[in-house]
């Protein structure tokens, strides 16, 4: 005898309904947004910070199953070191470079929210310029991000986002210490960078190939510190950022035009040098931006980190000048054909890097 759709429908609901019945009887604890919160405050001769995040967070890293355990005081308690510990490597100062040790002072459980907030102090003795903080919090979860409030004197003074690609940022304090932080790290940022790219360097020297006086191969330099500096803020500030696909190329173009400008000189030609090195310069100041854009950008001191990374550049332009010119000056003093030699080698490697260069970013 077949069973009749009436019964066939009530057994498929009588297991349906099972189903959902088992689903609810059983705890689900459901991730909610995956945010936290850190919250730096900077007081005369301390900082208070706060760290606010899921308690599903800190069950899943520490292996508790049931999450809502941390929030029973007792509970908590017993693991607060544990969760101290957990956050210990994955979230660091460094004050002025010098790493320091944050002094756990309690744990709030606030189960509104489904969160725990860690409360630590850092005593200082002078106000620091810089603020290195490191912010990694859960990595198992890769959407997971961090927000970032930097209170100076309950004034709320930055704004950050930390995720799985952004886990550090520098923050400059107001005041003469923040400044001095600003210039002398983004000083050393422009001398580091000329002498880790070898584009810029070639095309320096391409340009010192034929000499001259010490004033006149400054000028030329300069010219170009002056060039690069405009089109560096212009793209630093965001009102004109040309992708590197195209700025890339071109510098790499501009090496090969010194090498060949150097072979057609002749004597009696007007030495335009210092125009080459003006117009290009506008070029290579949006290759500097991309670089400078990656250290982050101070709001508070934003002039005077522009200011500090081009004198740095220009500082680290003139440490290459001086030896090079010199050299320059005494091979030419000594054997004037061994420095025709040197021009035509000197060229002819110039045009052969630029080439290289052009062919490798626009192709590979």
């Amino acid at each position: 005898m077949k069973p009749s759709r009436t019964v066939c429908f009530l057994i498929l609901l009588l297991a349906v309904t099972s189903i959902l019945w088992k689903c609810v009887d059983a705890p689900v604890y459901a991730h909610p947004s995956p945010f936290s919160y850190l919250d730096i405050r900077i007081n005369p001769g301390e900082f208070d910070i706060t760290l606010t995040a899921h308690t599903l967070d800190f069950a899943h890293d520490l292996h508790i199953e049931d999450a809502d355990a941390l929030l029973s005081p007792l509970y908590l308690e017993s693991r607060s070191a544990a969760v101290f510990d957990l956050m210990r490597p994955r979230f660091t100062l460094a004050l002025d470079g010098r790493a320091v040790e944050l002094e756990p002072v309690r744990i709030d459980p606030l189960p509104d929210r489904q969160a725990l907030a860690l409360h630590y102090r850092v005593a200082t003795e002078t106000l620091a310029g810089e603020i290195g903080i490191h912010c990694a919090l859960f990595p198992y979860d890769p959407l997971h991000q961090t927000f970032l409030n930097i209170y100076e004197e309950d004034e709320l003074r930055h704004q950050e986002i930390f995720d799985k690609d952004r886990t550090k940022y520098d923050y400059f304090t107001g005041g003469r210490q923040g400044r001095l932080a600003v210039v002398n790290k983004f000083i050393r940022a422009g001398i580091h960078h000329i002498f880790i790219g070898p584009d810029h360097i070639l095309f320096i020297v391409g340009l010192l190939l034929l000499g001259g006086s010490m004033l006149r191969l400054l000028t030329i330099v300069t010219a170009f510190t002056i060039a690069h500096s405009i089109t560096l803020t212009l793209a630093a500030l965001n009102f004109l950022s040309p992708p590197a696909s195209l700025i890339e190329p071109v510098i790499a173009l501009s090496i090969v035009y010194v090498g060949v400008d150097n072979m057609m000189w002749r004597e009696g030609n007007r030495d335009l040098r210092a125009w080459i090195a003006f117009f290009f310069g506008f070029v290579h100041g949006f290759g500097f931006a991309g670089v400078l854009q990656e250290f982050g950008l101070p709001g508070s001191a934003l002039g005077w980190s522009l200011f500090s990374f081009n004198l740095g550049v220009e500082i680290g332009q003139v440490c290459i000048v001086i030896p090079v010119a010199a050299m320059l000056a005494f091979v030419k003093g000594r054997n004037e054909s061994a420095w025709r030699r040197v021009v035509w080698a000197g060229s002819t490697a110039v045009i052969l890097a630029g080439i290289y260069w052009f062919i490798e970013r626009v192709f590979f």
